[in-house]
Formats: structure tokens, C-alpha cells, sequence
């Protein structure tokens, strides 16, 4: 049976269930109180109080019952299609769902000076976490002294910002800057940076950064969940008709020291190499295995932890994004300033 399952708790967390990564074709179903994923190859039961959410990359069938099932279970179900790309997510109907929060992020996303407030600390705290990154490797013999003086520069201009658009070119010109520091840290030739390009990746890093963008994305999406918060609310990126906004906002904090530090390991160790890509009409795409232990990674990633300095205690990087949200909704009720997490490296 060809799944990958990867267990979530770190002693201090309150996060203690699984998530289920499905890899191969087959089917899930619903079998009483709990279901299982049937291929050719046999039948494997999951245990439903085990599970916190699942991402589906292989070709999986799924039954109403099934679905009605994890909705009442308040799992989420993540769809990726055959290259990789995220296809959408199925949200159950939201448990914790309230008007007066809702009423809230509206309030404070239609008056453009509150909106900016918030804007600018995803914005500062973001590039506050490019910037140690930066350090980091620049402490270690990497030549990024100009990179990080640049962007102190661009920094020092968001304070001067009033309008969302201006912040988000500030943000965009800061994280060229930043992505040109790949190739001096990286130091590989067959992972040359070159410029960001998106759906389709037009080289080997892109693809990895559009990779892991895309489960942040999806894992944050997930915690929103399971607050007060609406996803469809942000206020860096603007909220649209079409898609979910809060889950991007919150990624600008976690991409620097979540995904991109990952793509530093799997490359450094030789952990993921060219040929663990392939290049078709869709541009180039990761294979099967090395999507494998992206997630796998990623998954450790998010069980490892740092030590908090207000708790006193280890905290998981997974916990870390639910604390983030807290601290929103208190913003938004007017119960504390947000102060979004800066990381020490």
C-alpha cells in the first residue's frame, strides 16, 4: 500500500493528529465509523480520530458518503493533479465560523487605513525573516553583503507607504532581490536561479519554490480552518471573487524559514537532483519520489521546534502558524497590536 503517513505531535503542542499523504491511484470510502484507501493491491484502514487532513497527488475516487463522513469529522481534503499543481481543497462547512469575526476582517479590510496597518506588518516581518536568512549565510562565507545592504535599503521605504499596491511592489522588488541570493547560497550550477517564473516553472528551482509554495499555502489554508478567521478575507493580498487571500498573507512570514529553508537542505545534501525532474508542455515538473520527499521534509519541518521566547517552552513550526492567526483575531477584536513572529534566523 502506497501511502505516506507522517505523524503530526511535538511534545507541547496541541496538534496531535496525522496528516495522510496518498501518492498512488485507488479509491477512499467509508466504512462505518471510520474508511479506508483501496487499490489493486488491497484495502488499508485509516482510523478517522487519527487524521487531521489529507492530501490526495495520485488519481483517487471518492463517494458521497465519504465526503459527508469527513465533513462531520472536520477533515479537509487537498487535491494536487498529476503535475503537482494544486487543484483546490475540499472545505467542509466552517464549525467555528462567526459573524462578528467575519464583520471584523471586513471592517478593517474596507478602511484603507487599518487595512495598510496590517498590510505593512506582513510585509515588514516578512522581509525581517528574508533578511536573517540572509545573515545566516552570510555569517557562514556566502557573499550576500550587497543583497542585504539592498534590501535595508527597500525596507526602510514601507514606512512611507499609504496604499496596499505600493507595499506589494516594495515586497515584490525586495524578494527579486532576495531570489538572486539563491545562486550565491545554493552554489550549484544545475540550480541557477536565472528569474522567477511561475505555472509553468521554467527551471529546477522554481519548480521547487512553486512546490513548496503551494503546500504552505494549503497547510495554512488548513489552520484558518480551525479558528474564527475567513480565508477569504486578507489584506495584503486583495480579496477577490475567486480564490482564498488570508492563506497567502500568512506565507509571507513562514516562506523564508519554512520552504525556502528546505529547498536549502534537499539541495545541499544532494537530497533532490536533475534527474528527479522532467520537462514537458506543463514546464518542468518534479517526479513522483522527489515530490516524496519534498513532503517529507516539509512534514518534518513542520513537527520540529523552536524554543519560544514569551512561552517559555518548544513550540512546533506547525503551532507557530496557529499562534499566528490568534494573534490576528485579537487585532481584529482590538484586543492586542499584532506582532507577527520574527525568526532568529
Amino acid at each position: 500500500m502506497d501511502i505516506v503517513n507522517f505523524v503530526g505531535p511535538n511534545k507541547g503542542d496541541d496538534i496531535i493528529k496525522k496528516n495522510i499523504y496518498i501518492f498512488n491511484d485507488g479509491e477512499l470510502r467509508r466504512k462505518d465509523n471510520t474508511f479506508y484507501f483501496e487499490t489493486e493491491q488491497g484495502k488499508k484502514y485509516l482510523p478517522i480520530e487519527d487524521i487531521k487532513e489529507i492530501y490526495v497527488f495520485g488519481e483517487v475516487t471518492v463517494s458521497k458518503k465519504f465526503l459527508e463522513y469527513i465533513s462531520q469529522q472536520e477533515i479537509l481534503i487537498h487535491f494536487f493533479n498529476y503535475y503537482g499543481y494544486y487543484v483546490g481543497t475540499y472545505y467542509p462547512r466552517e464549525h467555528l465560523n462567526s459573524g462578528y469575526m467575519i464583520l471584523k476582517q471586513a471592517e478593517h479590510y474596507l478602511d484603507e487605513s487599518r487595512r495598510i496597518i496590517i498590510a505593512k506588518r506582513f510585509v515588514e516581518v516578512s522581509l525581517k525573516n528574508i533578511l536573517n536568512v540572509i545573515r545566516y549565510y552570510n555569517n557562514r562565507g556566502k557573499n550576500l553583503e550587497d543583497i542585504e545592504k539592498h534590501i535595508q535599503e527597500l525596507i526602510s521605504s514601507i514606512d512611507e507607504c499609504e496604499r496596499v499596491e505600493t507595499l506589494m511592489a516594495i515586497e515584490g522588488n525586495i524578494r527579486d532581490i532576495y531570489y538572486k541570493g539563491f545562486d550565491e547560497i545554493i552554489d550549484n550550477e544545475d540550480f541557477k536561479f536565472e528569474k522567477r517564473t511561475r505555472r509553468p516553472p521554467q527551471n529546477y528551482l522554481n519548480t521547487l519554490i512553486s512546490f513548496g509554495n503551494s503546500l504552505l499555502y494549503v497547510l495554512i489554508l488548513s489552520e484558518i480552518y480551525k479558528t474564527h478567521l475567513d480565508p477569504r478575507i486578507g489584506f495584503l493580498h486583495a480579496t477577490n471573487f475567486r480564490k482564498f487571500t488570508l492563506n497567502l498573507d500568512i506565507s509571507e512570514i513562514f516562506k523564508p524559514i519554512i520552504v525556502d529553508r528546505i529547498i536549502f537542505t534537499l539541495i545541499g545534501r544532494n537530497m533532490i537532483s536533475p534527474k528527479d525532474f522532467e520537462d514537458n508542455t506543463e514546464g518542468i515538473l518534479l517526479k513522483e519520489n522527489a515530490r516524496r520527499t519534498f513532503v517529507q521534509e516539509f512534514d518534518n519541518k513542520l513537527k520540529s521546534t523552536i524554543r519560544h521566547r514569551e512561552l517559555g517552552r518548544n513550540v512546533s513550526y506547525n503551532m507557530l502558524i496557529r499562534m499566528e492567526l490568534y494573534k490576528l483575531e485579537k487585532h481584529l477584536m482590538e484586543e492586542k497590536e499584532y506582532e507577527p513572529y520574527i525568526s532568529r534566523w
